[in-house]
């Protein structure tokens, strides 16, 4: 099956003619064209219309008119809540998943029918790739490319560090997928090669000459071949235990949820309190809930110890500033001039020690750990003497998890700052 990616914009492409947002400020006209791809040079998909499902979309010979579940020569069309799935006559299985995900539609294919090619929106919710893979429907032979990218995005390198979490590659307008094959090819016949980097997600080499088999100008491309992409096989070099720093509305917690969003399984480790009659908690707690993807597992626990040393899956700890307040309710050590030094010692002793259990248990641990956590020390000095005990007590917590983290990151209005060793 071949699968030429004419266009990867989103329906206006990216930047957006006219939008004044700074994503688009960022790239020249054109830099990426409307969605467009043509199937084994036969077969197009058009994309769902804006408020459409994404089972509205569509497989139709290019040039002719869309019928509802219309059969190209031998090319089989079934429209799911997954998206449209389209089936080539020798077997190749491709699913174009854009727009919002909805129930409507024929019913979907047994879960052991998995896809060689995965076209799909990821900036709009890539929750959904995870979904797609607890169900079998995406195995690690599944390519899987990002479409439809558009200025929901800040930037091509933000897209690529994203892309990297889930597994998934962008290639330019032009490229061709080939499952036949690994690399991707094709584009623009002035595309020579194209480069990733960190910085600007690729970097296209052109030489001087376009030729009339550009798509923009109506006709297929020479393959060329790309060696862009963030491929799957990439996901097997994630760092095991990464720990995410920042202040009250950083952003930390929803850059830990974007980092896992398009796993299988995973397992949410809520640190907090209930929130009781606190209406401000609440609301917290359920932004949160309604924030994290359905099929997510939720576990409420201050024995962060034992889920640690328990499982070998995928765990999102957030956070490890409420439980180090829990802890201090649990052992009492909150300061309390009535009560004598030497209790108050202990107390403190007890929380020290539930903390080295932690550290041992975050240093020995096999599953792969995504914890968020307080910046407390960047602030005023805290006016009440439990404020400065707790403030002390996270810092160190923190310094003893980052020593045993391969990777800590510092999240600030929203940025994500590394913090390398």
């Amino acid at each position: 099956m071949k699968v030429r990616v004419e266009g990867t914009g989103g329906l206006q492409g990216w930047p957006v003619p006219g939008c004044a947002c700074a994503s688009c400020g960022r790239l020249d006209p054109g830099h990426r064209r409307p969605a467009s791809v043509l199937v084994d040079d036969r077969v197009r998909l058009a994309p769902a219309e804006p408020g459409q499902a994404p089972e509205a979309a569509t497989a139709t010979r290019p040039n002719a008119p869309a019928g509802p579940h219309a059969g190209v020569d031998g090319y089989r069309e079934l429209r799911t809540s997954d998206g449209c799935e389209v089936t080539t006559p020798d077997g190749g299985r491709l699913l174009y998943a854009v727009g919002p995900p909805s129930g409507r539609g024929e019913p979907d294919s047994p879960p052991d029918a998995p896809f060689d090619v995965v076209l799909i929106d990821l900036p709009d919710r890539p929750e959904r790739l995870g979904d797609l893979r607890r169900r079998g429907r995406v195995t690690p032979s599944t390519r899987i490319v990002a479409v439809h990218l558009c200025h929901r995005v800040p930037s091509e390198g933000e897209l690529a560090r994203r892309l990297g979490f889930w597994g998934a590659e962008a290639v330019p307008d032009g490229a061709v997928v080939d499952t036949a094959s690994a690399p991707i090819t094709g584009g623009p016949a002035h595309i020579t090669s194209v480069r990733h980097t960190a910085n600007a997600g690729f970097v296209v080499a052109a030489s001087d000459q376009t030729c009339a088999g550009d798509p923009a100008a109506g006709s297929p491309a020479p393959d060329v071949t790309v060696t862009n992409g963030v491929r799957a096989a990439q996901r097997s070099g994630r760092p095991r235990r990464t720990l995410l720093l920042g202040g009250s509305r950083s952003g930390k917690s929803e850059e830990a949820e974007l980092r896992l969003a398009a796993e299988p399984e995973v397992t949410y480790v809520a640190t907090g309190p209930s929130g009781g009659d606190d209406p401000d908690w609440l609301a917290r707690v359920r932004a949160h809930r309604e924030r994290r993807p359905a099929h997510w597992r939720t576990v409420e626990t201050t024995d962060l110890a034992a889920v640690l040393s328990g499982d070998r899956g995928t765990f999102l700890v957030d956070g490890i500033g409420t439980w180090l307040a829990a802890v201090f309710d649990e052992c009492g050590a909150w300061p309390d001039d009535a009560r004598p030094e030497d209790l108050r010692r202990l107390a403190l002793d007890r929380v020290e020690a539930r903390c080295s259990v932690l550290v041992d248990a975050w240093r020995s641990t096999r599953a792969r750990v995504v914890a968020v956590s307080d910046e407390t020390g960047l602030g005023v000095v805290p006016a009440t003497a439990a404020g400065r005990l707790f403030r002390d007590a996270l810092g160190r917590l923190n310094q003893a998890l980052a020593r045993e983290s391969e990777e800590v990151a510092l999240v600030v209005a929203g940025r994500v700052v590394p913090l390398p060793i």
